[in-house]
């Protein structure tokens, strides 16, 4: 043999493994949540179903109670393990519940106006209330008159 004979493993431009398929995003759902709807007085119901979006599952453990508790005990495996999935198939990795102030652009603007909205009912309600309480002070006094009048 000499020095410049190659074996399989100087190539370099040999062959790698195959890159490991993209792990799907993690849901936006928050997995303590899901946790706490497992609990034996919601989680029989399907609640950890219908919050992950998956009213379909939730309504048949609803009817079957659970899948008689065996469905119920699967699902409170898989949150606890991290495998539970939501609607869109991604898992529900993070056990915190999403920021409100990170609300997209649209939610924002959506919030925005129905903010404005209340405001302008809240000045509607104002402005209600001081013109009843003016009639009530009108109506107080004509019976003030009305009592004081001679022969009335």
């Amino acid at each position: 043999m000499t020095g410049s004979e190659l074996t399989p493993y100087d190539y370099d431009d040999a062959p790698s493994a195959p890159p490991a398929p993209p792990s799907p995003a993690s849901s936006d759902r928050s997995r303590a949540v899901a946790l706490v709807l497992s609990c034996p007085p919601f989680g029989i119901f399907g609640l950890p179903s219908f919050y992950v979006g998956r009213w379909q599952r939730g309504l048949l453990q609803l009817i079957t109670f659970g899948g008689f508790g065996i469905w119920w005990l699967y699902d409170l495996v898989l949150i606890i393990a991290g495998d539970f999935r939501d609607a869109d198939e991604r898992p529900l990795r993070r056990w915190g519940v999403p920021d409100p102030s990170a609300v997209s652009g649209a939610a924002a603007g959506e919030v925005r106006h129905l903010t404005e909205q209340l405001d302008a009912l809240r000045n509607e309600v104002a402005d209600l209330a001081e013109r009843m309480d003016f009639a009530e002070r009108m109506l107080a006094k004509q019976r003030d008159r009305d009592r004081l009048r001679p022969g009335g």
